[in-house]
């Protein structure tokens, strides 16, 4: 009996001591998003009532990819924090979503408006029947008068091109309704083909002497999210200022939409784990990449650098992703860059919402007008096009990246090219694409191209004539560059006949000419050259 009352009371015990814990469930808005190149910083805010004692505060509602080193949990009020854990909710998962939710109400709005439809069918079917046994009827009375069987035979035709009109009608939109359908739930599938993954939840403990109101702050980092920049380069004409947009291409699959957040773009690369970084021995040699093999087999040499050991590791990796270069290119829509010495935030003013569907979603980083100076560049030997590049002094305040750029060039879209900020030294060098006004052409002069046996030598001489022509209405800086072969054979000697004042140099076998073209106007440039080798050879 005593043993029955022990066990009792021990039970009542057990049960005062678990109700002596609260249990409280939080699930506030996302009010801030930090985005980096492979993933984001998620922050939320929220006023909470606490009780006395010890409370376990659950935070529901979260993406599942947390990362669980990254959470930071911050409070304000007479309250103690005295752990934070990651929990997987598992008892809601991404079809519980909003998002999913939103799209099946969707989806059974549509099918009920097919059945309507088929339902309207129906019914116009059998007026239809009606009609045409009541003909047959018709037909066989001959009680009619003329006049009574016109009117008959016009009512009824009347009332069946009306119905088939209808039906033909209903059957449109049913299919429209059908492939409405059908997109909605190709999404749907999509959002649940992730896995049926739970919720993400954070379970923080707090302890608190009196009951208290009180802030939490909490965020943390996940994955499936990033931006990589873009840019809109707009040029009215060579004596104007070029302006640029810049753009960042944000995306996110989180489980989770962004609703009228403050987003804030940054292109650091945050480290995940708690221990400071301890620095290492770093080593320098000498690196001599790989030849790189061109796409007609040649080879092409290059030259040793002297590294240090990050630049080492860094070249090996450019190396090894330039293998499968072609299939990034064909299978790649996303391509997160990463660059720049110094690490550069961008605060967007206005909220934006980005929904969890992955799709990339563009918006407005800034806008600068800078002045440049323009010149016109052609290699008439490789392309008969004359490309307008310009030379930006003040660029490197506005934290640009590596990224594509869509051209605009006197109002017309001209072409797609690459911001490089790497390799840019004191100047930026910005491609800014063909400009058909301006026409180059590259001939063989027949008259000077010959081939002559001279004792035990051979003599071939070729001659080119290049010409520039300037259609637009003001001059242009036009830089033309071609070039001459080099002989690696003592046998071969190369000879330059005539340059027409270009400046060759003697390594590399280019020639440079540099001049202006007034409006409406012409520039020639002869470029003759000589190979002497062994008849026999």
């Amino acid at each position: 009996m005593k043993k029955g009352l022990l066990f009792i009371c021990m039970m009542f015990l057990g049960t005062s001591l678990l109700c002596a814990e609260n249990v409280k469930e939080i699930n506030s808005p996302i009010k801030q998003v930090t985005v980096y190149a492979d993933r984001a910083q998620v922050f939320h805010e929220t006023s909470i009532s606490i009780p006395a004692g010890q409370t376990t505060l659950v935070i529901v509602g979260l993406s599942p990819y947390i990362n669980a080193q990254s959470i930071q949990v911050k409070g304000i009020g007479n309250f103690t924090i005295m752990s934070v854990a990651k929990k997987n909710n598992y008892l809601q998962n991404l079809d519980d979503q909003p998002d999913v939710k939103a799209l099946n109400d969707k989806l059974k709005a549509v099918e009920l408006k097919i059945e309507n439809e088929n339902d309207a069918i129906t019914i116009l079917k059998e007026k239809h029947e009606f009609f045409v046994a009541n003909r047959a009827v018709m037909g066989n009375n001959t009680s009619f008068s003329l006049e009574q069987f016109k009117n008959m035979t016009s009512y009824y035709n009347s009332n069946i091109e009306q119905i088939t009109k209808e039906l033909t009608e209903k059957s449109r939109l049913i299919k429209e309704y059908e492939k409405e359908a059908e997109a909605l739930l190709k999404q749907i599938n999509e959002m649940k083909g992730r896995g049926n993954l739970p919720t993400g939840a954070i379970e923080v403990n707090v302890t608190a002497d009196r009951a208290v109101t009180g802030t939490l702050s909490y965020s943390y980092v996940v994955t499936h999210a990033g931006w990589y920049p873009s840019y809109d380069i707009r040029v009215d004409n060579v004596n104007s200022p070029l302006s640029v947009i810049y753009k960042a291409n944000v995306y996110q699959s989180t489980g989770v939409s962004w609703k009228d957040v403050k987003l804030t773009f940054s292109n650091a690369t945050p480290s995940m784990s708690g221990t400071a970084p301890t620095i290492r021995p770093s080593y320098v040699w000498i690196y001599e990449p790989r030849p790189v093999v061109a796409a007609r087999g040649a080879v092409m040499s290059s030259k040793a650098m002297v590294l240090t050991a990050d630049e080492a590791m860094e070249y090996a990796e450019e190396e090894e992703a330039m293998e499968d270069y072609d299939m990034m290119v064909a299978t790649s829509n996303v391509m997160a860059m990463n660059e720049g010495q110094t690490t550069i935030a961008f605060e967007i003013s206005t909220p934006y919402s980005v929904q969890s569907d992955g799709k990339t979603q563009t918006i407005e980083i800034n806008k600068n007008s800078m002045n440049a100076e323009y010149k016109y560049y052609a290699a008439p030997r490789l392309s008969n096009h004359a490309f307008l590049k310009g030379s930006v002094a003040d660029w490197s305040g506005n934290g640009y990246q590596n990224g594509e750029a869509t051209l605009y060039f006197e109002n017309s879209y001209v072409g797609n090219s690459v911001i490089n900020v790497r390799d840019a030294e004191e100047d930026l060098s910005l491609s800014l694409g063909i400009d058909n006004s301006v026409v180059v052409s590259r001939e063989k002069r027949q008259d000077y191209t010959s081939k002559k046996t001279v004792g035990s030598n051979k003599t071939d001489t070729y001659s080119y004539l290049i010409t520039v022509k300037n259609n637009k209405t003001t001059t242009i800086n036009m830089d033309v560059e071609d070039q001459i072969p080099l002989s690696q054979n003592s046998e071969i000697a190369v000879e330059s006949l005539e340059l027409s004042g270009g400046k060759l140099d003697k390594d590399t076998g280019k020639i440079t000419w540099s001049f202006e073209v007034a409006p409406q106007q012409s520039k020639n440039i002869i470029l003759t050259y000589s190979i002497k080798y062994p008849k026999n050879k």
